[in-house]
Parts: C-alpha cells; structure tokens; sequence
C-alpha cells in the first residue's frame, strides 16, 4: 500500500464460475480480467448474461493470458487450479499473489476431505465459516468472506401469492444433496413452485434470468430452501435483502442466518417446516414480519459495502 493510504488498482485474473458472486465481486475498486474460450463454454464464459457488467471487467482469450501482466490471480475451481495454472499462465504468473476462492463445503467427505490447493503461499478463501469448519485446508492459510449482494432497485417483498418458491438448478439432476426428495415430499402438503435450470423436468416453471429474479420471487409468500449439504445460496441472501422470510433445513451455515421466528423457520422434521409454511400462507401479517427480520438481517450482514471492503483488504493483504 503506497504511503498516502491510497490502495492502488489491482489487475486481477480470474474465471467466470459463478456469474452473480463474479458480478458482486467486481464491485471492487480493481480491474478483473476474466479467462475466454470460443463460443463461451463453461468456465470461460467471459461477460455474457444480462447481467451490467462493469466496465473494470475485460475478457482475455485463453490464449493471450501468458502475455498479459497481472498483479494478482484469483483461482476459482479445481480445473482452473490445476490445469490452466500448468498449461495456461506462465512461470513468472504462477509464482505472482494468488487466491483460491472456494465456494462450496468438501463434496467426498463432510469433515476429512484435505483441500487440493496446498500452498503456504497462497490464501484460501471460504464464502462462510461453515465451509471453512469442515475443510481441511492443511498448510494454506485462509479467511472467510461472507456474501454480499445487490438487488434491482425498487424490488421488494409483497408475497402476494399464498405458496412457496424454490429456486435450485438442476434440482431432479443433483439430487439428495440438494434435496430434491425433500422438495417432492413438502409440495405434496403446501404449495411450492421451483424456478432454476431444467425446472421443468422436476414439475418446476423454468429458468428466470438474473436480473428479473428478485421480482419474480418477491410475489411469493415465503422462500424455501430444501438443500441439504451447500453453501449458503445467493438466492437466500438476495430473497432476504428485499424482505422475503426464509424456511429451510436446519443444516450448513443457514442456522446461523435464519432466526425462528424472526426471520424465517429452520428446522430437521419435515413436519415442523410444513407447519410452518402453513402459517404464513395463513397469516400474511406473519410472513411480513418475518421477511422484515429477513431484511434487516441481510442488511447488517451481507451489505454490498462489506462485502466490498473485506475483498478490498484481501487484495491488498496478498498483494503487499
């Protein structure tokens, strides 16, 4: 950091993994350079979407990465960490400061599984202190930094209609894990729609586009997430900033965000969430005063600005 204080701008290589944490994470003071390949595959999609990308995010073609100059590399999966740090960057680039941004908790084993990024020279970091708790990170150093996100101006929560709404991709392919029996069994008691990538092929509505979902949830009466082994989804931060309750599963970080009562209802027995997902269709006072605890919630933990902020110390931290 120069000595008038100023922290100065950072050209940051990184990935597209997951388009809305990308777009909320280059809300920081840098310039982010993001890895393309023809045709915009997975991995490499580079700024596509709806979403209003920044004009500090550039897409470079994987073929030009070794010949641009970088302060900093932000890896963001394990492809990415292994392959592309081999065979894309050059020698010079894998020895620069260098970030491992895990978004989710270990997948083969939920407490013993060793972290493929091993490396005491770079920081791991995890999107909450529950997947940092079940990761075995070994000899990396490593930090939590916890979600922020913004929401379209002038959405809000109204819950309008007397159900549920669940918003999981790909929810029949995945499976238990994101609880996709958990799903079937409830809407079998209480109204619930599923919006997400192939919802249809789980009796869902579909796809909605970024930009258009905070509206579109918002006319539900309560957000239900059925998952049971995940990160804290961005799609409950985002339910909670515009007012929304939340009912889910007392498991992962989301017991440490959802107060009963207050803003939303966690619990294990399936009954318990019926029960209280019949409340609030019953009771729209209710759910009003649960989405407001869901929103002040939001916004005393998951502001934009200190999202903003704990990347922006990150950065310099590594980038001394």
């Amino acid at each position: 950091m120069p000595r008038n204080g100023v922290r100065r701008r950072l050209r940051v290589l990184t990935w597209h993994v997951h388009g809305n944490y990308l777009y909320y994470l280059t809300q920081a003071p840098h310039d982010f350079y993001i890895v393309t390949k023809s045709g915009h595959p997975p991995g490499y999609a580079g700024k596509v979407g709806v979403l209003p990308w920044g004009d500090n995010v550039h897409e470079v073609p994987i073929e030009r990465v070794r010949h641009e100059s970088f302060d900093c590399i932000l890896y963001q999966h394990k492809s990415h960490y292994f392959d592309d740090r081999l065979n894309v960057l050059s020698e010079s680039q894998r020895d620069l400061p260098r970030i491992y941004l895990e978004h989710d908790p270990p997948q083969e084993n939920p407490f013993r599984q060793l972290h493929w990024a091993q490396d005491s020279g770079l920081k791991l970091v995890h999107v909450t202190h529950f997947n940092r708790l079940m990761w075995d990170s070994g000899i990396t150093p490593t930090s939590v930094i916890e979600h922020g996100v913004v929401v379209p101006a002038g959405v809000s929560y109204s819950g309008e209609l007397a159900k549920g709404i669940v918003v999981v991709n790909h929810l029949k392919l995945r499976g238990r894990r994101l609880g996709a029996d958990v799903y079937e069994t409830l809407r079998g008691h209480v109204p619930l729609d599923l919006v997400g990538m192939d919802a249809e092929s789980a009796g869902g509505i579909g796809e909605i586009s970024n930009l258009d979902l905070a509206a579109f949830t918002a006319r539900y009466r309560f957000f239900f997430n059925p998952i049971r082994w995940t990160s804290l989804g961005l799609a409950i931060v985002e339910a909670m900033t515009i007012g929304m309750p939340v009912i889910g599963l007392a498991t992962t970080e989301l017991v440490t965000v959802i107060r009963n009562g207050y803003s939303g209802y966690v619990h294990n027995d399936l009954g318990a969430l019926v029960s209280a997902m019949k409340s609030l269709i019953a009771d729209p006072g209710l759910a009003r005063e649960w989405g407001e605890g869901a929103r002040r919630t939001a916004r005393e933990r998951y502001g934009i600005e200190r999202f903003v902020a704990d990347w922006t110390g990150l950065f310099a931290e590594v980038a001394a």
